[in-house]
């Protein structure tokens, strides 16, 4: 990411990477080919950095602080408000600072701080790496859900044992990818079991087992968290979806609206996604300093709620942002049609565009309870080895919504026709901008709908954190109570961490 960043600043540096200045905007210079490969390849260099940067930094970071159960239960404050507050931070710098210096001062500097900003703390990461803690690579996840799954289909005949205990496991071959405790047999999805299903051939194998045939109960519970999660995450695709007009249409609103805050100074239409972030930031504090001590008296839950109840309000709040939308757009509307200006789409309404901010500020109500409950649900109930990759379908939510939210406004605007277009191209004021809203808001509430029963069938992800041998379970074994075969005795190795069960109907 830095070098792509770097590479954006000497774009705009140097003048032979760049086109000449056009003071007139008549007859400009367009850029060659070779200015618009360097802007390319900066912009790809830029975005493969923080795709592969956002979702790690999360995983990380928070392998750097205990997050078992207890020590959080103790924690008086949240790990993930205060990451998504440091983040809003960050995006508030970039929106106001950053943003000033690129207009009044210069684009190279402009981009140079970022680009500064992102060596410094390569720097800072690399010469810091001794003291952080690391934990080692236990292979690709996606192949091991894979080998579940081939494993399952290759036992589709095999009958599952009645008694859980009697599925294969093995700690020492999990203990990469099981560092702070091993998932438990659950009843759902039981199917996938039959990977963990010992045959009768593999009794006598005296080979390490075969992970495209036979899977730990570890490595299956994996799978069935991860299809667990995925109906709750898909919920979160449609806010993106909902929340996507705040750069488009909301700004195209502010453009024909009064945007004096005193006599001389003007704010940018594009900067009114600051108050979302400013309640964002206050809400993530107030969260934590109030709604979650109250909170914890009524539930006894240390966090104040659960992360799906975080996330069901934050549903809520965002359907009522869309609504408040839709009003707005109807009193500009009304505003313009007392002025005859309906028909001026370059004209300036009288109205403040202040009335735009309270559903910005709605947003960012929203944003505290599902953004950051959405974030934390996705860690919290992934498997260890795959938080990184669980936190990568935050974004790639986040992008499906937009794109999503796009598909939406195309077939609105292909679909409504050409004389009374919700979202005409030229002139907003003759649209009905409030029907699309209306529309979205409909979609909310049936994704809404939808969230709360995935929440209610929603099965959290079992930890046993502290793994003990059982010593009634071994006494069965000794007396032959229970068929186990010992695969550690077959190839030697006498620790005892192996165990297999025969299928003897098979």
């Amino acid at each position: 990411m830095s070098q792509g960043l770097v590479a954006i600043t000497l774009s705009a540096v140097l003048p032979g990477l760049r086109p000449p200045p056009c003071p007139t905007q008549k007859n400009c210079r367009e850029a060659s080919g070779l200015q618009l490969g360097v802007l390319y390849i900066s912009l790809l260099l830029s975005s493969l950095g923080s795709g592969g940067i956002r979702p790690c930094v999360v995983a990380f970071a928070a392998d750097q602080i205990d997050m078992r159960k207890a020590t959080v239960a103790n924690r008086k404050w949240n790990f993930f408000n205060w990451y998504y507050f440091c983040m809003g931070i960050a995006t508030l710098t970039a929106l106001t600072v950053v943003v000033y210096i690129q207009d009044n001062v210069g684009w190279g500097l402009g981009f140079g701080i970022p680009a500064i900003g992102m060596v410094m703390s390569v720097l800072a990461f690399v010469f810091g790496s001794p003291l952080y803690v690391k934990l080692k690579p236990g292979g690709s996840p996606l192949t091991r859900l894979t080998q579940v799954i081939v494993a399952a289909f290759k036992k589709r005949k095999a009958i599952v044992p009645e008694d859980p205990r009697l599925l294969y496991r093995n700690g020492e071959l999990d203990s990469v990818i099981s560092v702070h405790g091993t998932l438990v047999h659950t009843n759902q999805f039981k199917w996938l079991d039959k990977a963990a299903t010992v045959t009768e051939g593999e009794t006598t194998n005296s080979s390490p087992p075969n992970l495209w045939r036979l899977a730990t109960v570890h490595r299956v519970e994996e799978l069935k968290s991860i299809i667990r999660m995925l109906p709750v995450w898909a919920a979160g695709i449609l806010l993106v979806t909902a929340s996507s007009h705040q750069h488009s249409f909301t700004i195209q609103q502010a453009r024909t609206m009064n945007t004096h805050l005193t006599h001389s100074f003007k704010i940018p239409p594009a900067s009114l996604s600051i108050f979302g972030i400013l309640t964002m930031l206050i809400g993530l504090a107030l969260y934590e300093r109030i709604f979650v001590p109250i909170a914890r008296r009524f539930t006894g839950n240390p966090a104040g709620i659960s992360c799906l109840q975080r996330m069901g309000v934050g549903f809520a709040i965002n359907i009522l942002a869309t609504i408040v939308s839709s009003f707005v757009e109807i009193k500009r509307k009304k505003v313009a049609a007392n002025h005859h200006l309906l028909d001026d789409p370059k004209a300036i309404i009288p109205i403040s565009v202040f009335w735009l901010v309270p559903q910005y500020c709605l947003h960012g109500v929203a944003e505290v309870f599902m953004s950051v409950g959405h974030l934390e649900f996705l860690y919290d109930q992934s498997p260890e080895s795959m938080r990184s990759t669980a936190v990568a379908l935050y974004w790639i939510a986040i992008s499906m919504g937009n794109y999503i939210g796009t598909l939406v406004v195309t077939l609105v605007h292909k679909y409504t026709g050409s004389k009374n277009n919700w979202l005409p191209d030229r002139n907003l004021n003759r649209g009905r901008l409030e029907h699309y809203y209306w529309l979205v808001s409909g979609i909310q509430v049936i994704n809404l709908v939808y969230y709360v029963i995935c929440a209610w069938f929603y099965t959290y992800k079992p930890l046993e954190e502290v793994c003990e041998d059982d010593k009634d379970e071994d006494k069965k074994i000794e007396d032959g109570e229970i068929p186990y075969k010992r695969l550690n005795d077959a190839i030697g190795d006498g620790n005892g961490d192996i165990e297999l069960v025969r299928n003897a109907t098979v």
